[in-house]
């Protein structure tokens, strides 16, 4: 691996240059108001918003290609902005440059029934697209919470509650076409469900956060809606039992849809934003795809189960409205912890961890966030071993800071020991960078040249993922 240098010229560089050329190819398309830049900075965390010099309004792909081969002639930072909904301030301009908002390149542009398979444009949310499913017989499972833009669900590597399922963006997305930072378009791959051919540039893009390419088309793999769908919740007198029952649940590979975690805290946040009656302990939200039979069968399984961790009051349905009404109340975890503290700022983390560590690691997060004194919900797609932490922090306090800023720490270093990851869908943006060398050690010298060789000059989304920015210059070593 070559010796490499750190070029800091992006923090001086003056961009009205590229900012005029710009104007010049697409006139109202780009805009330099002050609230519209702030708006594209925006990002769900305490993190200081960082607006771009300008921004662009998208209309297509080529729209797309031309900005970006202009910013790589000026060397201007270039950041993709779906609908905002990430929470590491990936979209964040930390040296200004241009935002490219993807939101009007919303199109659907190919369904393939008999293959399972659909072509968006990015700018498809996920609710948007099974909507224009549902009469097909076929879903797109990836469900992060959020209504998020596919392109983003992409950038971030995107989870969710179906993950235990259906998995996670890596395992549903096929092939992307990507505008390189050169502003050239290339596509990744092909519909067919494998590949033996070349190296797999489609997993390389899933969840690089727009440092390596900006995709402007999704070819991704689609389900059959199951005849039945039960759902249900069951109540445990500790976490620890919760996800005792959640590890013996995938270690006997009960073929579980979701299995969510609410926290006692988590729970009494959900009775009271959505007006709900749930006994206030820690509670298990599940659901069951299959046959009338099969389904019956998993939710007898699931109840043997939770009883041998002190599990009780497991009560589930077919009842398509009650489901809907269950899955709004755990999508709506955010906002119903949000309201615990409202005079405060939410922070929300996460990490990931081998299912057999799962107990240990949410147990003492939980203890730790007690210690403290802090409000910190925890709710998590356990069935895949991540959980997240909603921290309320008063901003203006810098003890209150330093104290969450304690607790994620810990809990990031606490996942890495037990063999897990700091982030296990957020992404690392610019709040997580200060984790990657523990993680990741001397694999970064690798991931650090393939970004010199997609992104020599790094435009793309600079200062995410990597605590500097990182244009790096190869240097001969000596003989």
């Amino acid at each position: 691996m070559p010796d490499t240098q750190i070029d800091t010229n992006l923090n001086t560089t003056d961009h009205s240059a590229a900012i005029a050329k710009l104007q010049v190819e697409f006139g109202k398309q780009l805009s330099v108001n002050l609230n519209v830049r702030e708006q594209h900075g925006h990002t769900m965390t305490w993190l200081a918003n960082q607006p771009p010099d300008a921004v662009l309004i998208a209309h297509d792909k080529h729209d797309v290609a031309k900005a970006v081969a202009i910013c790589n002639e000026y060397q201007m930072p270039v950041i993709a902005f779906g609908i905002g909904s990430s929470l590491e301030g990936q979209l964040n301009a930390p040296y200004g440059g241009l935002c490219i908002d993807m939101h009007e390149l919303d199109a659907i542009l190919q369904v393939n029934n008999e293959d399972l398979t659909v072509t968006v444009q990015p700018g498809v949310t996920r609710e948007q697209l099974n909507h224009y499913l549902r009469d097909t017989g076929l879903f797109f499972p990836i469900d992060p919470g959020a209504n998020a833009s596919i392109g983003g669900m992409v950038a971030t590597r995107a989870s969710g509650t179906n993950a235990v399922r259906y998995g996670t963006m890596k395992d549903v997305v096929l092939a992307l076409e990507v505008v390189t930072a050169t502003g050239e378009m290339v596509r990744t791959g092909t519909r067919a469900k494998k590949s033996a051919a070349g190296y797999d540039l489609t997993r390389l893009m899933i969840g690089s956060e727009g440092t390596l390419g900006i995709v402007t088309e999704i070819t991704l793999k689609l389900f059959g809606i199951s005849e039945c769908i039960g759902s249900g919740l069951c109540h445990f007198p500790t976490i620890e039992d919760a996800c005792q029952a959640v590890m013996l649940t995938i270690q006997m590979c009960l073929p579980i849809a979701r299995i969510e975690l609410l926290d006692a805290l988590q729970v009494k946040a959900c009775n009271q934003y959505a007006n709900l009656d749930l006994l206030e302990t820690p509670t298990l939200f599940v659901e069951f795809h299959g046959t009338e039979a099969s389904v019956r069968e998993q939710a007898q399984t699931f109840n043997d189960i939770i009883e041998e961790f002190s599990g009780t009051d497991f009560v589930w349905d077919t009842n398509e409205a009650e489901r809907k009404r269950l899955w709004q109340a755990r999508h709506n975890a955010y906002h119903a912890s949000s309201a615990l503290r409202p005079e405060a700022k939410a922070l929300s983390t996460d990490a990931c961890v081998p299912i057999s560590r799962l107990a240990e690691c949410v147990s003492a997060t939980a203890k730790d966030i007690e210690a403290s004194g802090m409000i910190g919900p925890i709710v998590g797609h356990v069935g895949d071993g991540n959980f997240h932490v909603l921290l309320l922090v008063d901003t203006d306090n810098p003890e209150e800071i330093a104290t969450a800023d304690g607790i994620i720490e810990r809990l990031a270093m606490r996942a890495i020991e037990m063999d897990g990851t700091c982030t296990g869908e957020h992404g690392i943006g610019q709040g997580k960078q200060k984790f990657m060398d523990q993680e990741h050690g001397n694999a970064i010298p690798m991931m650090q040249a393939i970004k010199l060789a997609l992104d020599p000059q790094n435009i793309l989304n600079p200062g995410k993922i990597w605590p500097q920015p990182l244009v790096i210059k190869t240097q001969k070593a000596e003989a």
